[in-house]
């Protein structure tokens, strides 16, 4: 007996959002979706009951937080973490064969449906314990645990259990954007996150780190009333552009999203026409960015899962030798999990400006392994991404079939096409997937408006760019409905 037929009674009974049935409306989806983001926002300002006077200690997740999303110390403290990280075991799994499934077969549709939230329980609680049984990540309240008899190990476990309860909200919340609204949820969550943190680095007089935001600092700045050195001096030129003026966070913000912008418009679009409706023509588009960016986020995330490794080992092992990590205030300094740390802002890697004490060969060394681990890791997740989302050359193929177009010039045949789609579709994911987590790394180590990781406005611009793509195309099938019916949708 295989392991399907063993877990298929645990897996089919996992539970889920049903799909509707007909054609859900294009208010109805977009009312969804402004309904469930309304509702992570609301969730991400509820704090946890149990915590300290005081609130949260340090935020377990750090710099990877514009990525993961959520919010420290609330009851969305988990993010997206653990979905992310159960898809990527999921990827692994599937990348190297490993699960047999078939995901065109029905049945094997609903297993695999069934793996991936058992999975994502079962990291919302191997993210969730040391989160809160380690370190200063959540520290519980004594008080609260001697006034209900239950002293600190039962409130460390009612807080468990509120990020718990969290953590599977947020999975049936994506869930129900993906079926019921318009993009996607995780795409949703990372958007909303960052948007805050970047119209705060604009606009709010007083922003993250206690500067203010980048408007309100150059009013202060023309007005005299925020003292600035003279931009002929080398320490105010600094100033103007690495401190208070942020003008070079400014610059890399716009360079991203024209780059994004520009990125996501290259394409390679291959000729269609309908085999049964005369004149009825159209084109497949093979984007440069083919996989999209989401790839990007699992890469991060299995960076962001070592980083945790590293903290949870540093607070468990006293005896942890120097080689393997050294920390300071919680903080990475020294040792492998130092080198393996990803490049996060200028202060990680401009030694000539006295940002950090590192060696430049240390630092060229952690610089050259953030660019090898993002550039291969982007390029093997987006194969991975292409496979399992129907995205490849097989499954796109089949997909122009069964909607009755064909190319022109070439017999209308499944395997004809598959090799048509085999010249474009393998070599730019690669490449987009390459390119992808090229920016993403010159990005965070030019810095951004708002103290926004340069991974996490990348990914913002290009699933906000996504997201207004298929609101057009929701807009257009609303409008035509023999389109729809055309495409299936």
């Amino acid at each position: 007996m295989g392991w399907k037929e063993a877990a298929e009674p645990v897996l089919t009974r996992m539970p889920s959002v049903v799909r509707p049935e007909g054609h859900v409306p294009f208010r109805r989806k977009l009312g969804w979706t402004a309904g469930i983001l309304v509702l992570y926002f609301f969730l991400t300002n509820v704090p946890l009951f149990g915590l300290q006077t005081g609130g949260a200690g340090s935020d377990f997740y750090g710099q990877f937080r514009s990525i993961l999303a959520g919010g420290q110390g609330s009851i969305m403290q988990l993010g997206i973490g653990p979905i992310v990280t159960a898809s990527i075991v999921l990827q692994l799994l599937g990348g190297a064969d490993l699960l047999g499934l078939d995901t065109d077969d029905p049945r094997d549709q609903v297993l695999y449906q069934g793996l991936q939230k058992l999975l994502v329980v079962v990291m919302i609680c191997l993210t969730g314990l040391p989160m809160v049984f380690a370190g200063n990540f959540l520290p519980p309240s004594e008080a609260l645990g001697q006034s209900l008899g239950v002293g600190v190990g039962g409130v460390r476990g009612i807080i468990f259990a509120q990020i718990f309860v969290g953590g599977v909200l947020i999975l049936f919340m994506d869930e129900i954007v993906s079926k019921w609204g318009v993009g996607s949820g995780v795409g949703l969550f990372i958007i909303a996150g960052v948007s805050q943190q970047l119209v705060a680095g604009l606009f709010s007089w007083q922003s993250l780190g206690g500067q203010s935001g980048f408007f309100p600092t150059w009013v202060g700045i023309i007005t005299g009333a925020v003292e600035i050195g003279s931009p002929l001096t080398p320490g105010g030129l600094s100033d103007l552009f690495l401190g208070q003026g942020q003008i070079l966070a400014l610059i890399t913000t716009v360079l991203i999203f024209a780059v994004v912008v520009y990125a996501e418009s290259v394409r390679v679009e291959i000729p269609l026409s309908h085999a049964n409706v005369k004149g009825a023509r159209g084109r497949f588009p093979v984007k440069l960015i083919y996989a999209s960016v989401l790839p990007m986020i699992l890469v991060r995330a299995l960076q962001a899962n070592l980083q945790f490794l590293g903290q949870i080992l540093n607070n468990w092992w006293a005896g942890m030798p120097a080689w393997l990590g050294q920390y300071t205030q919680g903080q990475v300094t020294g040792g492998l999990f130092w080198y393996i740390a990803p490049i996060q802002s200028r202060q990680d890697w401009m030694w000539f400006l006295g940002f950090t004490s590192q060696e430049p060969t240390a630092i060229a060394i952690r610089v050259a392994i953030d660019l090898i681990f993002m550039i291969i890791g982007g390029a093997i997740f987006a194969i991975f991404w292409v496979e399992t989302t129907g995205m490849g050359p097989e499954a796109t193929a089949k997909q122009i079939q069964n909607s009755g177009m064909q190319i022109p010039g070439f017999r209308r045949n499944p395997q004809v096409i598959e090799k048509v789609m085999e010249r474009y579709i393998p070599q730019v994911t690669v490449i987009g997937g390459a390119l992808v987590g090229l920016l993403a790394v010159l990005a965070n180590m030019l810095g951004t408006i708002g103290g926004v990781s340069g991974t996490g406005l990348l990914l913002t611009v290009s699933i906000t760019y996504k997201l207004y793509e298929e609101i057009a195309e929701e807009q257009l099938m609303e409008m035509h409905p023999m389109m729809r019916e055309m495409f299936n949708n």
